[in-house]
């Protein structure tokens, strides 16, 4: 008697192609500390290779590598889309988790793993849909290019930036992506939300500086660089940015209306009904700042004559011009500010035929779905890819719990992803193939 074994499908291997990713450890500390990405690079190819996709690796650095891959209908006169996922994860302290961050362990269904949300989940959900796609000459209609990037997790100086200045060959043709921190459900009025991301905030990491007279710890000091800084942080702690929501974020609110009856106009009224999710959503209608590090002293009894901090400034599409002056006028004239890092913010028409067929494929999975656009609090490399013209979407498909508070995963601990909900990704992202 002989046995014929199962058809290997998207949804009976992305769990195995994402545990097997988390167990490669990549984490990125953003100073060149890490593992780096190069294994995980390597274990990527192989899986493409085995269905005869051929892909390059590419290192920016040593042991920083990307890799890239052409497939789909390569002939078709279509314009070229861009699906793309990285390869990097921020660190994780093992004490602090219920199980070995890098063991990718499941429990209660969920698997359980840095990376399991950000973003290894979607880097295997387009594995394993691709995968199975070609073995069964599937092929998109359309030419797509696949790029895994190393370093998005320190700004993709050493990835995805890099790629776009110094590989410009690899964009050739495509003028629209998909990738990481959109397509997750939520919960509204008892109904389920979809949540594509359209836009993402401007990245201004500013060192602000406090200059005043050193002289010995013992003596009254009306001109102390340390209090000079503290009274500017404190204000611009206590400081209430405007809700000034754009395009996105006031389609999105329409929705919310829409689904909870809810009859206010006040942005905070409405992103309130999004509960602990709050906390990513409610960054998108207005600026922020938030001071992360302190510098003064070197001696007890010594008083400074600089006092150092830096800031995490993040501004919404159109405030670039306006920000960082904005800053300098709430800290005052006793600090100076200037930009560290920065980055630009993106923000793209929820319309025409890619948001088209996200939605239609999210329906035909999810008939009773709702689906909206949304404005992200932080930076991925769509903001890359924008320096070739490329129109970036956050799409990266999962039902989730309505219980699950899902945006505390992200750089969180005990970060996870429902099994089941990586099964979902696989369906509608092979619906979306079909149709995009």
């Amino acid at each position: 008697m002989s046995s014929t074994a199962e058809p290997r499908t998207a949804e009976s291997e992305v769990l195995e192609i994402c545990r097997d990713l988390i167990r490669i450890d990549t984490s990125n500390f953003g100073d060149d500390s890490g593992p780096g990405e190069r294994k995980a690079a390597e274990h990527v190819a192989a899986l493409l290779a085995e269905v005869g996709i051929e892909s390059e690796i590419i290192e920016s650095t040593a042991g920083r590598a990307s890799v890239v891959a052409r497939w789909g209908n390569q002939d078709s006169p279509r314009p070229g889309l861009l699906i793309h996922g990285h390869l990097d994860v921020v660190p994780a302290q093992a004490a602090d988790w219920q199980v070995d961050p890098f063991a990718a362990e499941v429990v209660d269904g969920y698997l359980f793993g840095r990376g399991a949300v950000d973003m290894k989940d979607f880097d295997a959900i387009a594995l394993a849909v691709v995968r199975e796609r070609q073995r069964a000459g599937r092929i998109a209609d359309r030419p797509i290019t696949l790029i895994f990037t190393a370093d998005e997790e320190a700004g993709g100086v050493l990835g995805a930036q890099w790629l776009a200045q110094n590989r410009p060959d690899v964009f050739e043709g495509c003028t629209e992506a998909i990738g990481e921190v959109g397509g997750f459900s939520t919960e509204i009025g008892g109904q389920r939300l979809y949540l594509i991301e359209t836009g993402e905030k401007g990245i201004s990491w500013m060192r602000l500086t406090a200059r005043g007279t050193a002289g010995h710890g013992s003596m009254k000091a009306p001109d102390n660089a340390v209090v000079h800084l503290s009274r500017a942080l404190v204000a611009l702690g206590e400081h209430e940015w405007p809700a000034e929501p754009g395009p996105s974020m006031q389609a999105l609110f329409a929705k919310v209306r829409e689904l909870s009856g809810e009859t206010s106009t006040d942005p905070d009224e409405i992103l309130a009904h999004f509960g602990p999710a709050v906390r990513m959503l409610g960054a998108g209608v207005r600026n922020s700042t938030n001071p992360t590090m302190l510098q003064a002293g070197y001696k007890h009894n010594v008083i400074p004559g600089e006092a150092v901090a830096y800031v995490d400034g993040r501004y919404l599409p159109g405030h670039a011009d306006t920000f960082v002056p904005a800053v300098q006028a709430i800290v005052g004239d006793k600090v100076v500010v200037e930009p560290h890092i920065s980055d630009i913010a993106l923000e793209y028409p929820f319309t025409g035929d890619l948001v088209d067929a996200m939605t239609v494929a999210l329906h035909k999975n999810d008939p009773g779905a709702h689906i909206a656009p949304f404005v992200m609090s932080g930076g991925t490399d769509a903001k890359a890819w924008s320096l070739h013209g490329i129109t970036s979407y956050g799409f990266a498909p999962l039902r989730l719990p309505a219980d699950l508070d899902f945006t505390a995963l992200f750089h969180g601990v005990d970060e996870r992803v429902p099994v089941d909900a990586l099964e979902f990704g696989c369906r509608v992202l092979d619906d979306f193939l079909d149709i995009a």
